[in-house]
């Protein structure tokens, strides 16, 4: 039993090990579920630039067949028919209007995590100071086993085989 002890800070760094791995890793659930959010995010960024493709689809299309739409554009841009006449304003940009929407930009952050290399420092550092505290009260007590032998052994003889002892 007394040696078996000795074993419980390996497995306590073991552990400990296991635990910091799992939970804060480079591929624990703390990242894990960072990268599922960032997921989430990349998945409604790409629903919308399909929405805004699927728009553009649609304008191509009505550009490609129907000539009023393109009337209607042609005069957003300022173009006008044979029989038509503006009247400008200054000062006034009039009905110019931005169709072409580009989407946005859909950064990904990487997850934060603790390092397998710290969690190996970690777990062995709390590892040698479970050792250390096994340890250190079993030196005190083999010190204060050696030190009551020690007197124990000279007091415990007559004082006439002490003196015979010393002569």
């Amino acid at each position: 039993m007394n040696r078996i002890k000795y074993l419980l800070p390996l497995w306590v760094g073991v552990v400990i090990y296991t635990l910091f791995s799992v939970l804060k890793g480079p591929i624990g659930i703390s990242a894990y579920n960072q990268l599922k959010i960032e997921q989430e995010k990349l998945q409604a960024n790409m629903d919308s630039l399909q929405l805004i493709n699927k728009e553009l689809e649609n304008t191509k299309d009505s550009l490609m067949y129907d000539k009023d739409t393109i009337a209607v554009y042609a005069r957003e841009l300022g173009y006008r028919s044979r029989n038509e006449r503006f009247v400008r304003i200054v000062g006034f940009d009039g009905t110019k209007k931005q169709r072409a929407e580009p989407g946005r930009l859909a950064v990904s952050v990487q997850p934060e995590y603790i390092s397998d290399c710290a969690i190996k420092i970690c777990a062995f550092c709390i590892a040698l100071g479970t050792f250390l505290c096994i340890l250190i009260p079993d030196i005190l007590q083999k010190r204060t086993n050696r030190q009551k032998t020690r007197k124990t052994n000279t007091y415990s003889r007559p004082r006439e085989e002490r003196r015979k002892a010393a002569s």
